[in-house]
């Protein structure tokens, strides 16, 4: 079975459409506005945190597929 989180993350194992899924909501509600301050703080922190489990997700791809071609390469 595949591995459902990127190494060295911790984020209750979230793949990377359920993270950029959340992560879009997260936007749409800081776009929105209506929220306190409070809120609206809590929410750029999450967004944070899901844009970092995207990146690492991306940054894993990326690697395998490197190694993908450096294998194909030699």
């Amino acid at each position: 079975m595949a591995e459902r989180t990127p190494e060295g993350h911790n984020d209750g194992g979230l793949g990377y459409e359920e993270a950029r899924g959340e992560l879009i909501e997260v936007v749409r509600a800081l776009e929105a506005g209506g929220t306190t301050l409070e809120e609206s703080l809590a929410l750029w922190e999450r967004g944070e945190k899901l844009a970092a489990v995207c990146q690492q997700w991306l940054d894993g791809a990326r690697a395998r597929l490197d190694a993908a071609l450096d294998t194909d390469d030699g």
